[in-house]
């Protein structure tokens, strides 16, 4: 624990100017990140007494060991870098919202000529139109195929656009109606996007121009006695309205907002957001965040704002914006929002009428987040300290292992060797902290020797990294693997910098003894190793003859075995996707001079890699564009190649040969 006197900057040096700061810890990683219209203020206010400190800001200024800061012209300016830094270094004592769920988005993608419908997540791309958040996948696609019958908009993968343009025949939606058929011609492209202009103007809000529209229409087909037309715009009419239906009517003025709604407690936060386009809910979602850091109302709302809005810009940022409580910086707050949308944004909390009842909707969802979450965290929580404490008895550890890495090898007969660390923090997958390795020492199948070269490199990667941030002594003997050039320190977490207080590996006796040399041979002595058996779940610890045995019912021999399994199957998909790789390869590859457009040619000439290793020299020089140099080549290198092992057909047994034909053996 440091003393803030040790690192407190001399008076004066401190700029009285806008700016942002940041506190590092005595790694130099940075660990709160803030913001201030007086630096000077605001960072001597860390350094007073500490029993005058909130206890979370006490906690912070104790654990760091130095701050720095950087001053800009405005207050706008402070907010963009201090969002921007937060995004970048992933302080432990900032605020840091975490969605519940991976929201689905209804997506428009009018970057491409033929723009396309369908449900999207994660990240938003540029040139694609986004509606939502939807609570789920199927609420999308029950509006979709409501609007389709009246903007028939193409909904195919690419794949399928492709085929139906090369055989010239629409899928079934081009048949029923539901798609105008732009891949076989029925429409031009410029007609095709004016359907989904409309399809966006509908879903923004605009609809009651669209459905007169359609009412005017369908009276005059029927004053023309154009019954039949008259029926289907009358059934459009219909589906529009039941698409509408689906969200329901809450601001009456057909007010396009967006509403923030924060619910918390001494420890945590949960804040809801509803989504209001053209008076009805479009969207919501919520986020749950640990109040790590001393924040009121107010900065929990701003901080939700940095994080709704930082990536968003023009109208994904709402013309009005509904807070509980507004923050400490409004007018920054506003300018910034007003520059992400090109213009004005009003951000205030509302006082009266429809607005006021909405935010109390808001509101109670935002409670009942909180309230199911600490449920949820409650028994979740209880369930992995209970595990950890019984790993910790069973294993005659001094404290529960909050951080467990798993190593597994991985093979087929030999080949493509490789090996995987997955990491368990609190019994929770941390799966930024995978890792993968391939296997370098030797060729063949040792797994003993693997796990033993696996955990030498991995550890040695620790040594390194305590050698660089001043842990280790600098003489130490890391065989090299410390890089001579290091970049500069920029604070950021790096590979492999934590240690485990448990190495657990998928094996017995020998692969358990394995870890244990590495870990002896590299001078380590604090981290704990055990092994779990497959055949009879059967926990091994270095040096002893007989397993632990935890009881079936064991909540840690269960965590135990989760992290085994997820090492497992992390290494197999690595392990196949070598394997993969490796077949798909082709003698032809090792040919200089011989690129893909060649390549080709070759087999479209010969029909089949078998054929063309029968060739001759002169054969081969009579493909376009292949001198008799290449084609010699081309021959030795099929002559070194050892021939493919035929391939079976699997539903009869056959063995195909290299033309796709069947033989008989």
């Amino acid at each position: 624990m440091a003393d803030p006197s040790s690192y407190r900057p001399e008076p004066g040096q401190i700029p009285d100017s806008p700016g942002v700061y940041k506190f590092r810890d005595e790694h130099r990683r940075v660990i709160y990140v803030g913001k201030a219209k007086s630096l000077r203020q605001r960072l001597a206010s860390y350094f007073q007494d500490l029993a005058g400190l909130h206890p979370r800001t006490r906690t912070m200024v104790t654990t760091a060991a130095s701050v720095e800061w950087t001053v800009v012209s405005t207050e706008v300016e402070a907010l963009q870098l201090e969002y921007s830094w937060i995004k970048e270094y992933d302080p432990r004592f900032n605020v840091k919202y975490r969605d519940d769920k991976s929201y689905p988005y209804l997506a428009v993608t009018l970057n491409e000529e033929f723009p396309r419908v369908q449900v999207m997540r994660g990240q938003k791309k540029k040139g694609v139109r986004y509606f939502g958040p939807y609570s789920h996948a199927w609420a999308i696609r029950d509006t979709v195929d409501l609007l389709l019958r009246v903007f028939p908009v193409r909904t195919c993968s690419v794949g399928v656009f492709r085929n139906a343009a090369r055989t010239g025949r629409p899928c079934l939606l081009g048949y029923i109606g539901k798609c105008s058929a732009p891949c076989v011609g029925r429409v031009t492209p410029k007609e095709h996007r004016e359907l989904a202009e409309d399809f966006c103007d509908f879903m923004a809000g605009r609809t009651g121009t669209y459905i007169r529209r359609l009412e005017k229409d369908m009276t005059v087909a029927a004053e023309d006695m154009e019954y039949e037309r008259a029926a289907r715009l009358r059934d459009d009419i219909g589906a529009l309205r039941r698409a509408m239906e689906k969200s329901a009517v809450v601001l009456a003025d057909a007010t396009d907002a967006d509403l923030i709604a924060v619910a918390e407690d001494e420890l945590e936060a949960a804040v809801q957001i509803f989504h209001v386009r053209g008076g009805r809910v479009r969207g919501q979602r919520g986020w749950v965040t640990d109040k790590v850091e001393a924040v009121d109302t107010a900065g929990l709302v701003e901080h939700a704002l940095q994080q709704l809005y930082g990536e968003e810009s023009g109208d994904a940022v709402p013309k009005e914006v509904l807070v509980p409580a507004l923050p400490e910086d409004l007018d920054a707050v506003t300018q910034w929002l007003s520059g992400r949308r090109g213009s004005q944004v009003s951000l205030r909390v509302p006082q009266r009428g429809d607005k006021k009842d909405l935010m109390a909707t808001v509101g109670r969802n935002a409670q009942q987040a909180l309230v199911l979450h600490k449920t949820k965290r409650a028994s979740d929580l209880t369930t992995r300290s209970r595990a950890l404490e019984e790993i910790a008895e069973a294993l005659d550890l001094e404290t529960a292992p909050l951080r467990i890495e798993c190593y597994d090898i991985s093979h087929l007969q030999g080949e493509d060797v490789v090996a995987s660390m997955v990491v368990f923090e609190d019994g929770l997958p941390r799966k930024s902290e995978y890792r993968r390795f391939q296997i370098k020492g030797f060729e063949g199948q040792d797994d003993v020797r693997s796990m033993h070269e696996v955990i030498t490199r991995r550890f040695r990667r620790y040594l390194a990294e305590k050698e660089r941030t001043g842990e280790w002594p600098a003489e130490q003997e890391l065989d090299g693997e410390v890089p001579v050039d290091r970049p500069e320190d920029d604070g950021r977490p790096r590979k492999f910098a934590y240690p485990p207080q448990l190495v657990v590996v998928d094996g017995g006796q020998p692969q358990v003894a394995a870890a244990q040399r590495a870990l002896d041979e590299l001078g380590i002595d604090d981290i704990a190793v055990c092994g779990l058996a497959k055949r009879l779940e059967e926990v091994w610890l270095p040096g002893d003859d007989d397993p632990v045995v935890l009881p079936r019912s064991s909540e840690g021999l269960y965590l135990l075995q989760r992290v085994r399994d997820t090492a497992h199957d992390f290494a197999i998909r690595y392990q196949r996707a070598k394997r993969h790789q490796r077949i798909r390869t082709s003698p032809l590859d090792a040919v200089p001079g011989l690129g893909a457009t060649r390549k080709q040619a070759l087999i479209k000439h010969f029909g089949s890699v078998k054929r063309l290793r029968q060739a001759t020299i002169e054969q081969i020089c009579e493909v376009p564009g292949l001198g008799r140099k290449t084609a010699e080549a081309v021959a030795v290198a099929l002559a070194e190649a050892a021939p493919a092992a035929p391939a079976v057909n699997t539903a009869t047994g056959e063995i195909m040969d290299d033309d796709g034909g069947t033989r008989d053996d």
